[in-house]
């Protein structure tokens, strides 16, 4: 039997999901999967919103966060950088919709309606914003703000029009308003 660690427990989610088709997998089901009783999940993580969140950012660093590659050799300013890397990343955004359906469901129906946890799987990626930009910003709300401004490119509530042929155009607008003021 393999040892039980919030890592498996993740895995497991995750492949209950994509083998059920469904992101309304309980926790009986992840204990059942495992041979282990359903309180023994709560050793791991404190209640069912930790292990959701918990799940959803495993995705969102492994296809997303973990897709963005970008080559800043050849950019000038940080925000060069910081507009090839905004494309990278709603680029992956997009690509994981495309792609993953059901775990993408996931991160829809539970990060997105949780505020906090959004917060919490976008953290890193403010992170990264504020370090390209070097803001030095302890709460990284500038970073936070401008990938808020990109909003429509990465919430799912928008994932119907990522597939439109002005997808390119609409971000170039978008950038060209903020650039200014970055």
């Amino acid at each position: 039997m393999a040892k039980i660690t919030q890592e498996l427990i993740i895995e497991t989610a995750e492949a209950l999901i994509e083998r059920t088709e469904k992101s309304e997998v309980t926790l009986s089901q992840i204990a059942d999967e495992l041979s282990i009783t359903h309180a023994a999940l709560y050793k791991h993580f404190k209640n069912k919103q930790e292990l959701w969140a918990a799940v959803s950012k495993s995705w969102f660093n492994r296809m997303i966060s973990e897709q963005i590659k970008i080559d800043t050799s050849n950019l000038a300013t940080p925000r060069d950088v910081l507009h090839d890397w905004l494309w990278s990343f709603v680029n992956a955004k997009k690509r994981a919709y495309n792609e993953n359906p059901k775990m993408f469901a996931l991160n829809t129906q539970y990060v997105d309606s949780n505020p906090l946890v959004l917060r919490d799987v976008l953290w890193d990626s403010y992170q990264i914003i504020d370090g390209f930009m070097d803001y030095q910003d302890p709460h990284l709300e500038r970073a936070e703000a401008i990938l808020s401004a990109f909003a429509v490119f990465s919430l799912p509530s928008f994932k119907e029009s990522w597939n439109s042929p002005d997808y390119q155009d609409r971000f170039e607008r978008i950038w060209s308003l903020i650039k200014q003021g970055l």
